[in-house]
């Protein structure tokens, strides 16, 4: 969903906050992996939990291995670097340009739906994975679901904001205004948590705000309605960071292991969220039009929809193993710099017109976040 694509990345992609990742607890990617787990130990240790493959005996030292053999070794986790890495931008791109797809190009106006139906196919995958053994999900409790409650009722509006937004504005656009999460947080941070931040942080933030604002006045296609869905978006998503760091202790002592890793905060999420998804469309009446809208029965378009909720739980995956693969440092700056992409293939691919000011201002934004993952990295 469009709701990783903040970067779920810290909300993973740093050490502490970071709108590349909105909460990995999306299986849209739009989550955020770095807020959810308090240290890089920790984040290493939960994925190799995770990925519970045995290491080879050259890892563990069981075997003696001479120079060639340590060679091939050191070439094979550079393929796997690479791989990890490609799978994580292929996954990501595809997803919003996917999600983008369904909402503007077949002129779905049912986002809530959407949402269901993509995190219905999450939690089905993630419950299978878990019963074949594929991956490690802890057991829900009603205590857990009780503590847990108020992170998905933020989490489902980040869902729903981030859908409208994508449908009413260009991808480059919602990727530059995506910044000012990072904003919301740090203030956050600040009150809540008594966190500071270094000047450099503070600096870059600052370019973010600049970028957003003259994007706004140079947007040929503005509209006043998606900028407000984006804006309700940055507040919900910097609030699923913040009140997920709150609730995350008094959650793991609700687990039987004591912990609770990110396939299991995938599944807790999309599968709380879909009585609150039920609700929302019967309120507003989208049941009605999803039964009669023309383009509900071209198979096409489920074919699409089906894809764009699976690639949004594979880059929960690929998010996991790319860290793995890599480090928080790594993992930042690739997210930061897959911006890139994004933005160029959805003002290719959709055509949006644009103005000579506005380009500037997009690339000023994608500059603003890749040096805002340096200045958090320092």
């Amino acid at each position: 969903m469009v709701a990783g694509f903040c970067d779920m990345s810290a909300v993973a992609r740093g050490n502490d906050f970071d709108c590349e990742d909105p909460g990995i607890g999306s299986a849209n990617g739009e989550g955020a992996l770095g807020s959810n787990i308090s240290t890089n130990a920790e984040r290493r240790a939960i994925t190799d939990r995770l990925f519970r493959g045995n290491r080879t005996g050259v890892e563990n030292g069981n075997l003696s291995v001479d120079g060639d053999e340590n060679r091939e070794h050191g070439r094979g986790k550079k393929s796997e670097h690479l791989l990890s890495g490609t799978a994580y931008c292929i996954s990501s791109c595809s997803m919003v340009l996917l999600n983008k797809v369904v909402l503007s190009s077949y002129n779905f106006n049912a986002g809530i739906s959407l949402m269901f139906y993509q995190n219905l196919i999450s939690s089905l995958v993630v419950i299978l994975l878990g019963v074949s053994g594929a991956v490690s999900v802890e057991k829900l409790n009603w205590k857990l679901i009780r503590v847990w409650l108020p992170v998905n009722v933020i989490f489902v509006g980040m869902l729903v904001s981030g859908m409208y937004s994508l449908k009413y504005m260009n991808i480059a656009m919602v990727t530059i205004l995506k910044n000012v999460t990072n904003i919301f947080t740090a203030v956050g941070e600040l009150y809540m948590f008594r966190k500071h931040q270094n000047q450099k942080v503070w600096t870059a933030m600052f370019l973010m705000i600049i970028s957003a604002i003259s994007g706004g006045i140079t947007d040929l296609s503005f509209d006043a309605v998606g900028y407000t869905w984006q804006f309700m978006n940055c507040v919900l998503t910097a609030s699923y960071s913040l009140t997920l760091r709150r609730v995350m202790d008094e959650a793991k002592k609700c687990t039987r292991s004591g912990s609770l890793n990110e396939v299991s905060m995938v599944l807790l999420n999309n599968l709380l969220s879909l009585p609150f998804a039920i609700f929302l469309i019967i309120i507003f009446g989208e049941w009605e039009y999803v039964i009669s809208v023309d383009v509900t029965k071209l198979p096409m378009f489920w074919v699409v929809a089906t894809a764009s909720g699976l690639l949004g739980l594979a880059i929960s995956f690929t998010s996991m193993w790319f860290l793995h693969q890599t480090g928080p440092t790594t993992y930042s700056l690739v997210g930061s710099l897959n911006k890139i992409p994004i933005s160029i293939a959805g003002l290719v691919l959709f055509k949006v017109s644009l103005s000579v000011s506005n380009l500037f201002s997009i690339l000023f934004g994608l500059f603003a976040g890749i040096f805002f993952a340096r200045a958090k990295m320092s």
